[in-house]
């Protein structure tokens, strides 16, 4: 693997900026991939053998995402929406996995490893880029619960709604009495018909004219 350096400069002009997050997301990647037992996870060697759940769409997911070569179109990053500065490094291989969060005493230990005299942005970027792995990282082993329908490669089901005739891929289809339906059919849906008059209460609704 890359040196830190190397992997934050790569994430960051893919990122746009530099900020405490990136520093984060790589040094939590690169941890990941040590714990699982991957050294390089974009060398061919590794090719669809490590699967990362990340738990936030924040910066440090686009940290991870640049350290490992994970893409949601791979179907080897997973997004699960807990508002959590965490992820989850699972090696199919070997079927180790931990969960690495990002912990809230570090925010306060960042003044104690950076250079005094700087401003609280460079502060926190300079505290996490030196703060040993043991004060950044809350870290558990733990087993992940991967379906079938969950695995890279090529869809394994193909169904279609009987409503609106929609194909759905990999088992996300919905059983409803007699019907197969996809999501927005089936009432799981995020959003709404235009003009249709629905009242969404604490929501921002885009696309309205």
């Amino acid at each position: 693997m890359k040196s830190f350096d190397q992997l934050l400069n790569e994430s960051v002009e893919r990122h746009g900026h530099l900020c405490a997050g990136q520093v984060i997301g790589v040094r939590m990647a690169m941890l990941g991939c040590r714990l699982v037992g991957i050294e390089d996870p974009k060398d061919a060697t590794y090719a669809k053998k490590l699967i990362v759940f990340v738990e936030i769409d924040r910066c440090a997911t686009d940290a991870i995402e640049s350290v490992t070569g994970c893409r949601m179109g791979k179907r080897t990053l997973k997004f699960k929406d807990f508002g959590i500065n965490a992820a989850t490094f699972l090696n199919l291989d070997t079927h180790r996995a931990f969960r690495i969060v990002s912990t809230e005493r570090s925010r306060e230990l960042c003044k104690d490893f950076a250079p005094t005299g700087v401003d609280p942005k460079r502060q926190q970027i300079e505290g996490y880029k030196s703060m040993p792995d043991e004060l950044l990282f809350d870290v558990r082993q733990v087993q992940v619960s991967l379906g079938e329908w969950d695995m890279p490669g090529p869809p394994r089901r193909h169904s279609v709604c009987t409503r609106c005739g929609q194909m759905v891929r990999d088992g996300k289809e919905f059983k409803v009495g007699d019907e197969t339906l996809c999501g927005p059919c089936s009432g799981e849906s995020y959003f709404y018909p235009a003009g249709a008059g629905n009242s969404v209460e604490s929501e921002t609704l885009v696309g309205e004219a």
